[in-house]
């Protein structure tokens, strides 16, 4: 793993993607796989550790949830994973599935973007906007899921010119060889691929310089 590189951790915010009960809560999740994944890792858990350090360093905290409005439009079956999510409905408004892991409750400084489709944290949202405006240029994603979201939110950023940084024990994949065929194949082509501990050491230091 690497150590994330301080100078680029001065302009920085965390994102928490789909961190939701329906995705990591084994009490609501329908998808048994991800949240037995993201429990036995103790994912939750150290996204909310990292979380906390970044609001006491002043960095921004970011989650995105995808919702689906009670009559599902906007979120259209384009693909497998979608369509799923269409037919099952449990990630609709009104729904406890839907909702923040209870672990991750949002703080009232923290920014919560709601999407209604897409498969990345940048699709129909306000955050590229929100980073551009706040001169931010690295972004530490976590969350769900490190089969699709995070590779994808990771190609998204670069594609817009920021960096990556992903703690590897801060994501979830559906089955163990995804998580580690990703984290040792995929995301180091993307980003920084570090791990919690590490990464809040950097932060600190990188606000102490």
């Amino acid at each position: 793993m690497t150590v994330p590189n301080a100078e680029r951790l001065r302009s920085c915010a965390l994102v928490i993607n789909e961190c939701q009960n329906g995705m990591t809560n084994p009490e609501f999740a329908s998808n048994e796989g991800l949240a037995g994944e993201c429990a036995k890792r103790g994912v939750i858990a150290n996204i909310a550790r990292l979380a906390s350090v970044c609001r006491e360093l002043g960095v921004p905290v970011i989650h995105n949830t995808i919702v689906l409005r009670p009559d599902k439009f906007g979120t259209g079956a384009t693909c497998l994973l979608l369509g799923s999510l269409r037919k099952k409905a449990a990630m609709t408004e009104g729904n406890a599935a839907a909702e923040i892991h209870p672990e991750l409750t949002p703080e009232p400084d923290d920014v919560v973007m709601v999407r209604r489709g897409g498969l990345t944290p940048f699709h129909g949202t306000e955050l590229e906007l929100l980073l551009r405006a706040e001169a931010i240029t690295t972004v530490i994603f976590t969350g769900v899921s490190t089969n699709i979201g995070i590779p994808g939110a990771c190609l998204e950023a670069v594609n817009r010119s920021l960096t990556a940084v992903v703690p590897h024990d801060c994501i979830g994949a559906a089955f163990p060889e995804a998580q580690e065929f990703q984290v040792k194949h995929t995301l180091p082509l993307l980003a920084t691929v570090t791990e919690s501990e590490s990464l809040i050491e950097a932060l600190r230091a990188a606000r102490q310089s």
